[in-house]
């Protein structure tokens, strides 16, 4: 039973090893404090880099996400599996991924993130998962119930390839020095490793997360649903090895105070990350498998990235956004609303039996 389970998971654990060692790797040299790889935090500092929003601590056109997008559009490429289609609800993916944005910088990081800050002795990450494994429950129980965001339709190849190739020029126009780029001087933003190093891990990352489909709301869906623990396993394995490496570089810092990027309201770090897991369960894919969806042409999961690029600028410009020092201004009430929205679009897609 072991080893058909590893030969038939062995992909998906060793992508969750190799992301859980990037993510250390790209903190030793140079990535904030427990982040390593976040989708949340990396789209919002995109969203920072094109000046949709205004906070100057948190502005740079992240490589990585350039890298992860660009892998899985080649190895989809490669194996054929390059299938471009949408058409989706596509207005409701958008406000959906704009609602996931804004629960995750309510808890300060995406199910990624989620998983390294616990590999660091982060403990309001725990509560986090809480949230996350709840807001994924509560999507299951609609899955359950017939939710539907509609049918997606053949695209063509230019149409699929539109957001990776849009990525890469405006990553290679940051490059050649155009000023119309933010580029934060100091913050999180201005914490980041090479340029190549983070693109080339990204690549890695992104090719491999596209072969294998890890997803860490897929694994925690498929084992509640189908007994299927696979991509749980590789959930796992990028928790196994980021504390394995933050124990050899003596990175571990067990506790809720003091947590790099964090805060320790714990109401609205379960909360946060409850619209994260149910608006993902809803969506179909975190937001790490939505960039490697959207790298694969999918142009539903491109729009959905968009949207969280919009969510993260809505983020910071309404004052929603968490930091160290706590929730922002408005970080609760946006929280209540979201929470609402999903409930609203969980209602409405609901499909009566044929």
């Amino acid at each position: 039973m072991k080893e058909n389970f590893f030969k038939k998971y062995w992909l998906v654990m060793l992508c969750g090893l190799i992301i859980g060692a990037a993510a250390v790797t790209l903190t030793a040299f140079g990535n904030p404090a427990n982040m390593g790889f976040c989708i949340a935090c990396f789209l919002r500092d995109i969203a920072g880099s094109l000046k949709l929003h205004g906070a100057g601590v948190v502005q740079y056109f992240r490589p990585e996400i350039v890298g992860i997008v660009l892998g899985a559009c080649l190895m989809a490429l490669i194996g054929k599996e390059f299938k471009p289609k949408g058409g989706s609800s596509p207005v409701i993916r958008f406000t959906l991924g704009a609602a996931v944005m804004v629960g995750a910088l309510v808890f300060l990081g995406c199910p990624l993130r989620m998983v390294i800050r616990i590999g660091g002795g982060d403990l309001n990450a725990i509560i986090g998962l809480v949230g996350f494994v709840l807001g994924i429950l509560i999507g299951i129980f609609f899955l359950k119930h017939n939710f539907s965001l509609g049918r997606a339709y053949k695209q063509s190849k230019v149409e699929g390839l539109a957001f990776p190739v849009m990525l890469t020029v405006g990553f290679v126009l940051t490059l050649i020095g155009v000023t119309f780029f933010a580029v934060s001087t100091e913050g999180p933003g201005s914490k980041h490793a090479p340029v190549l190093l983070a693109l080339g891990l990204g690549l890695v990352v992104g090719a491999l997360a596209q072969k294998s489909r890890l997803c860490m709301v897929g694994g925690i869906r498929d084992a509640v649903m189908f007994k299927e623990f696979g991509l749980l396993a590789g959930f796992g394995c990028i928790l196994v090895a980021v504390l394995v490496g933050n124990a050899i570089l003596g990175n571990l810092n067990w506790g809720m105070e003091g947590q790099p990027i964090a805060h320790t309201e714990w109401l609205w770090n379960l909360l946060g990350m409850t619209v994260v897991g149910w608006g993902c369960t809803l969506l179909g894919g975190c937001p790490l498998r939505q960039l490697v969806l959207a790298g694969e042409g999918n142009v539903d999961s491109a729009i959905t990235v968009l949207g969280m690029i919009a969510g993260a600028a809505a983020a910071h410009t309404l004052k929603t956004a968490s930091s160290a020092d706590g929730t922002g201004v408005n970080g609760p009430i946006a929280t209540i609303v979201c929470l609402a929205v999903i409930l609203i679009v969980s209602v409405t897609h609901l499909k009566k039996e044929q």
